[in-house]
This record gives C-alpha cells, sequence and structure tokens, in this order.
C-alpha cells in the first residue's frame, strides 16, 4: 500500500543527515529514515498549518489518550493518566532524568556498547558512568547481560541509575521478559533506579515482540518513550516520560523546567496524536519493508563480504557488523569508508569502549540506496 522505495530528496531541506556530508557521500549514519511519515501524520500536519497561528502549545487531553490507547491495544501495557510527562525528546527526557535523581559524583551504569548520547547525558550531569560490557553468545551471535557484572556495579554505594536501551541500540536485541525481571531484581535491591529507553520499541522484526519495562511486576521504574523514531517525525520534537512514582515525576518534572524543556510545539503534539492513532498500518507495512533491507544486506555480506559478520537483529533498523577481521579499528574502517568508498557510518567506539571492532549501518532508507552504500563498502573493504 505505501511506496517505501520512493526516493525524497532531502538534499537542501536542512537535513542534519544528508546536509552534513558532502554531495558525493551516501549517509548511512545517524539514525533516522529517508522514508517519508505516514499519510495521516501528514494530513494532521497540514489541517494545523492551515489554521495559519502557531502560539504557544497546551497539550490536549488526546496526546495522553492516544499514548495510553496505543501502548494497551499493541503491548498490552496500561498506563495511568498521571503518570506521564511530555518534553521534547528523549535525550532531553534522560538528561532531566539524571538531573533530577543523582547528584555530582553519582555512578550510572550503562550496558556498553550503548547509544552514544547515554554518555553525554550522564557526564553533563556531574556523574560518571560505569560501564558494564555486554556479552556476545557464541549459540545465538547476539548481546547478552552480564548480570554478574550489574550485581558489582550496583553494589557500589555511589551508583544510583541504570540508563537501559530497550530495544538495545547498536546491537538490535529485544530483551526478554525475564532478563528485564532479573535485571528489576538487581537493581530494587541495591537500590539503583533502572530507567528505560524505549524510543526504537516499535522498531521490531516481524516475528519479534519487545516488552515494556512497565509491564513487569513493580512500580518502581521510569520509561522514556516516543513516536518520533519509528514514525520519523524526530524534528517535531515531542516525547514522554513515564513513571508510577510520584516524588521521582516531581522532581523529574521540576528538572525539566529548570532545563525550559517543558514546552512541545503544536506540529509535534498533532503528529503524536496522529501516529498513535492512524499509523499503525504504515508501521506494520514499514517493518516488513525494513526487515527486507536487512535480508538484501545479510546476503551481500555473505556472498560479497564473509569476513564481516552481521549481528543477528530483532529490532531497530541499524545493522550492527564486526569489521575485526580487517586489522584495522573501527575508526580506521569508518574513515577508509567515508574517504575512499564516499559512504558514511558510526564507528563502533562512538557507543564506549566495548564497541571497539564493529560499525553501525542505518538500513532505513530505499533499497535501492541501502545496495549502492554496500557496493561502495565493499569497494572499499
Amino acid at each position: 500500500m505505501y511506496d517505501f522505495d520512493k526516493i525524497t530528496e532531502r538534499r537542501g531541506s536542512g537535513c542534519y543527515k544528508w546536509d552534513n556530508v558532502p554531495d558525493n557521500v551516501l549517509p548511512m549514519w545517524v539514525a533516522d529514515m529517508d522514508f517519508e511519515a505516514a499519510p495521516p501524520i501528514k494530513e494532521a500536519l497540514r489541517r494545523r498549518l492551515e489554521h495559519g497561528v502557531f502560539g504557544y502549545e497546551k497539550v490536549p487531553e488526546e496526546y495522553y489518550r492516544s499514548t495510553i490507547d496505543w501502548f494497551e491495544r499493541r503491548h498490552s501495557w496500561r498506563i495511568e493518566r498521571e503518570w506521564m510527562l511530555y518534553t521534547t525528546g528523549v535525550v532531553p527526557a534522560l538528561s532531566a532524568i539524571v538531573c533530577a535523581l543523582t547528584g555530582p559524583g553519582d555512578g550510572v551504569i550503562l550496558l556498553t556498547p550503548v547509544y552514544n548520547c547515554f554518555f553525554t547525558c550522564v557526564t553533563n550531569n556531574a556523574c560518571h558512568t560505569v560501564e558494564v560490557p555486554l556479552g556476545v553468545d557464541a549459540a545465538d551471535g547476539m548481546y547478552h547481560i552480564d548480570f554478574d557484572g550489574v550485581e558489582q556495579a550496583a553494589a557500589a554505594p555511589t551508583t544510583r541509575l541504570l540508563l537501559l536501551c530497550n530495544p538495545h541500540n547498536p546491537g538490535g536485541r529485544i530483551w526478554t521478559r525475564d532478563e528485564l525481571a532479573r535485571l528489576a531484581d538487581i537493581c530494587r535491591r541495591h537500590g539503583v533506579i533502572i530507567v528505560s529507553d524505549e524510543i526504537h520499541c516499535e522498531l521490531t522484526m516481524p516475528g519479534n515482540a519487545y516488552v515494556p519495562f512497565g509491564t513487569l511486576a513493580t512500580d518502581d521504574y521510569i520509561v522514556c518513550c516516543s513516536p518520533s523514531k519509528c514514525f520519523n517525525i524526530a524534528g517535531l520534537q515531542a516525547a514522554d516520560i513515564i513513571t508510577p512514582r510520584d516524588d521521582w515525576r516531581e522532581a523529574i518534572n521540576h528538572a525539566i523546567n529548570i532545563h525550559e524543556t517543558c514546552d512541545i510545539n503544536p506540529f509535534g503534539a498533532e503528529a503524536h496524536i496522529a501516529a498513535y492513532r492512524h499509523g499503525e498500518p504504515w508501521l506494520d507495512e514499514l517493518n516488513h519493508y525494513i526487515k527486507g533491507n536487512y535480508d538484501a544486506l545479510c546476503d551481500f555480506f555473505s556472498s560479497r563480504l564473509p569476513g564481516f559478520p552481521v549481528m543477528p537483529l530483532q529490532a531497530t533498523y541499524l545493522a550492527w557488523v564486526d569489521i575485526r577481521s580487517t586489522g584495522l579499528t573501527s575508526d580506521e574502517v569508518t574513515r577508509r569508508l567515508l574517504e575512499s568508498g564516499r559512504v558514511q557510518v558510526n564507528s563502533g567506539t562512538m557507543y564506549g569502549a566495548a564497541g571497539e571492532g564493529y560499525i553501525r549501518i542505518n538500513m532505513a532508507t530505499q533499497r535501492s540506496r541501502l545496495l549502492d552504500g554496500l557496493n561502495r563498502i565493499a569497494s572499499a573493504l
């Protein structure tokens, strides 16, 4: 029904992904998609534009209801209206949470490699990161949590938070209910608060299902989510913070207001509602298209670059590729791809020391562009 093969020219539109690289470089790095937004979102924005007045936004109740109904219908997660706060994005949300619930010198656990902004959210708030590297299981080739390492890190008297990426970026792993429950048990026993970034939660490969942290039998959690990543509307800046804990929510709300990220724009609110009310058919078809891109990428690496294993993908549109057989560092490979292949990917070291030996490839583009990028990668390597 939807034409994900359609190419929309993004250069010259103020696009961070495309306008931040030379014209002859194909960008396959920063995590946004090259697909136009779902038709119901564009129609909602068109209606709002035609109104012609764009003052300060009073977020409507429908904003909250659309989120609540979406997660209950799609994921059996019941969210109460009073649990929700909104802000301009998941990264500002994470920063506000760290600010609200830690003090200078506190430790924040990161399961690395992990989304690079986790590090700055911690260090910008005068805290320090406590990295617990994920291990690759030889049986399935995917990341698994080192629970002993988490236990040791959580037991330190200065450790206050654990930032969780669920599903995981850059590894594409969906954590199971048992894994999440074990993580929650460790952190609860040591008084460590789990903050779960679930922005990629809807980008699941067919046959996989993500587990919202909020569906565990507990109320001592904080979840950050947004339709921005899965519906490609990050530039409209709207995200939610969800926690049943009144004291945490009050502290976080105070931090949001201190940092003046307490207002979202009218277009963000409209897109948020339209995505959760009317975007599901588009999203389901998108996930099938991304799965097709992932299959094409795996076939390409298997036939053309067999020495570079691709980590099995359960969620996101980000391929995590092992490039250790080159004998080069991740930064060196990334630089070679840019200079020789004219394609930009992310170096694994962006995601912590545990990312050394990997690169991250954004597959959320038209298949013709993906194949062009893969051929550039092969020619450079």
